[in-house]
Order: C-alpha cells, then sequence, then structure tokens
C-alpha cells in the first residue's frame, strides 16, 4: 500500500530551478542588435545607388557620420558611468540615417557636429536606447539645416562624378522640389528620372527602388509595420492630388512628389522608428497620416520645399499623447461605467 501511495504521488517540483517574471512570456527570438544590423542591411541598397550617382564622396560621408557616432556614444556611456553597448548597431544605425540625409557636397567636419548632436542631444542626453523622444538622425539633420543652410542646400547633379577629397568640382543642381514654380504645370524632371535618382538630393533619398526593395524586406520580417509607410504616402498622395486638381499649373501631381525628396526615406525608415511612434495600430495610422498632413502643408504653402524631417519629428512630440488616446482597454473592461441606483 506504501509502496501503490508512492507511485501516484503528486510531485512538486524543485523551486530552486523555477524563473518566476512577470509577463509576457512569449518571446520572439529578435534583439536590438539583430534588428540594428536588419535595418542597416536594408539601407545598403540605397548606400549603393547613392554612392553610384553622386560619386565615391558619399561613402566617405556616410562612413564620418557612422564612425562619428558611434565614437561620441562611447565617450558618452563611458562620462555617463554606463555600460558600453555600441555592439547593438543603433548608434551605427543613427550614423547611416544621418548621413543619407546629408548633400554629398556637405564638408566632413560638419558630419562630426551632426553626428555628435544626433547622438548627444538626441538620444543620450535623455538617457539613451529607448527613452529618446525624437529621432536622434532627424535631429542630427534639423540642427544642421539650422545651423549651415547653404551647406545643407547645396546639390550636384547625379553622374557628375569628378570629386576630390579637399573639394567637390561637379554641377551644381536644384533639387525637384527646390523648383518652386510650374511653367504651364511642365515639369522640371521626368518621373523616370526621379525614380531611378538621377536628380540632385541627399545621398540616400533619391534612388526609389532602391528604398522600396529595402522597405518591403523590413515589412516581411515584421521588424516595421506597413501602416506608417502606407498611410504616410496616401496621405500625401490624397492631399497633394486635390491641389493639383484645384491648381495645376502651381501644384506638381501627387507622384512627382511621392518620388521626390526625402518622402520615400523617412516614411519607410524614419517615421517607422520603434522608440519614437505610437505603440498600437491605431496609434500608427494616426502618427502616419499627421506626417502625411504636416508634410504636404509644408511642401505647399511653406518657404521650405521638404517637409518630411520637421513633419516626422513634429508628430513624435505627439507620440505620448497618440499612444494615450490610443491605448486598449483590457479584456473585459465594460463600455460604459455602470450606472449607480438611487435608493
Amino acid at each position: 500500500m506504501a509502496e501503490h501511495m508512492s507511485e501516484n504521488t503528486i510531485r512538486l517540483p524543485d523551486t530552486s530551478k523555477l524563473v518566476i517574471s512577470s509577463s509576457p512570456h512569449l518571446h520572439e527570438d529578435d534583439s536590438v542588435r539583430r534588428i540594428m544590423f536588419m535595418v542597416i542591411l536594408a539601407l545598403l541598397p540605397a548606400c549603393i545607388a547613392g554612392a553610384w550617382f553622386f560619386g565615391p564622396r558619399a561613402l566617405w560621408v556616410l562612413l564620418v557620420c557612422v564612425a562619428s557616432c558611434v565614437a561620441c556614444e562611447i565617450l558618452c556611456t563611458r562620462l555617463m558611468g554606463r555600460e558600453v553597448h555600441v555592439s547593438d548597431g543603433s548608434a551605427a544605425l543613427t550614423g547611416l540615417l544621418l548621413g543619407m540625409n546629408l548633400p554629398v557636397t556637405t564638408p566632413t567636419w560638419i558630419c562630426v557636429i551632426g553626428s555628435a548632436i544626433a547622438i548627444v542631444l538626441g538620444k543620450m542626453i535623455y538617457g539613451g536606447l529607448g527613452y529618446n523622444p525624437f529621432n536622434p538622425a532627424l535631429v542630427g539633420r534639423v540642427a544642421l539645416l539650422l545651423a549651415f543652410p547653404t551647406v545643407m542646400t547645396t546639390w550636384i547633379a547625379p553622374m557628375t562624378r569628378r570629386l576630390e577629397w579637399a573639394g567637390v568640382n561637379s554641377v551644381t543642381q536644384a533639387t525637384p522640389l527646390g523648383v518652386s514654380e510650374l511653367t504651364a504645370g511642365t515639369l522640371p524632371f521626368s518621373y523616370w528620372d526621379l525614380f531611378w535618382g538621377r536628380t540632385g538630393g541627399c545621398i540616400g533619398e533619391t534612388c526609389v527602388p532602391a528604398l522600396l526593395l529595402g522597405g518591403i524586406f523590413l515589412i516581411a520580417l515584421n521588424i516595421i509595420r506597413w501602416h506608417v509607410p502606407v498611410f504616410y504616402l496616401a496621405t500625401v498622395a490624397i492631399i497633394t492630388g486635390v491641389t493639383h486638381w484645384l491648381a495645376p499649373a502651381q501644384c506638381a501631381p501627387p507622384l512627382y512628389h511621392l518620388l521626390s525628396g526625402g518622402l520615400m526615406l523617412g516614411a519607410f525608415f524614419m517615421a517607422t522608428d520603434m522608440v519614437t511612434t505610437p505603440l498600437s495600430r491605431k496609434g500608427a495610422v494616426v502618427f502616419a497620416v499627421g506626417c502625411g498632413v504636416l508634410t504636404s502643408v509644408i511642401r505647399i504653402w511653406g518657404s521650405y520645399p521638404e517637409g518630411v524631417s520637421f513633419s516626422i519629428l513634429i508628430m513624435n512630440s505627439l507620440t505620448p499623447l497618440i499612444d494615450r488616446w490610443t491605448a486598449g482597454k483590457p479584456f473585459g473592461t465594460p463600455r460604459r461605467a455602470p450606472r449607480e441606483v438611487k435608493p
């Protein structure tokens, strides 16, 4: 009888081997390092296209920005007495995005200043990765645009790659959005040139196929949500389509806006930042629509032809409010509070 009882006795597990933790208990295999390097991999086609159109100095600008961002983060973490986690790739990604948002004619020392601003004022001052309210690369780009407007708005024509390390000997060219007036509705650039990137602009923003390839790659891996780029681009297309229908001689058609400037780069790689964008799908849609409205308003009625950077930063500041407005309710929560029964 004793033997029979011992065989059917319920045995409790060894409590010393139990791991007690808060939810969620289901985790994916993704890590910060894997996500960052997947995004960097997705950006490589656009970087290669930028080097092809603007010459080897484009690679130098990208390399300086990446190295400066990594060095600044190492310096900041050591000054703050924290462990260095630069191997997660976040600093390298910030530098790569910053370099892609700069003209190829940007001097090296300005690249270093922009990288320092992006890391120190855009990221580390708030506590590091995960605590920054604004996209660090856009913080650096906008700071350079305000401090050095002439340098940040000097463009060269693609395929004129007679560049030197000390200076640039090439043909300057206005960007598609820099041409403010349309003569009798005639577009200054063809859609084919806009699509392939044969126009003036920043290093990594002109070649649409390379950006689409990287963006679709990230969506397929579930690293970014499709809601942000789709609703962002759709909002710009709708608003610019209406304005072009009302004033075709003054306002460019929607496809011209979609293929011009940094819209594709911003929609797929800047507005989809996990830290600075809303958490829920509904919030992501609100965020994307807001970016599209602000971008269209700045492009059409603002004095600055490009509005992607400013619109994303403005919506970054509204992300906490969007999260609060679009937060879901726990399961079982009644939609309406029960009424009090008066005696």
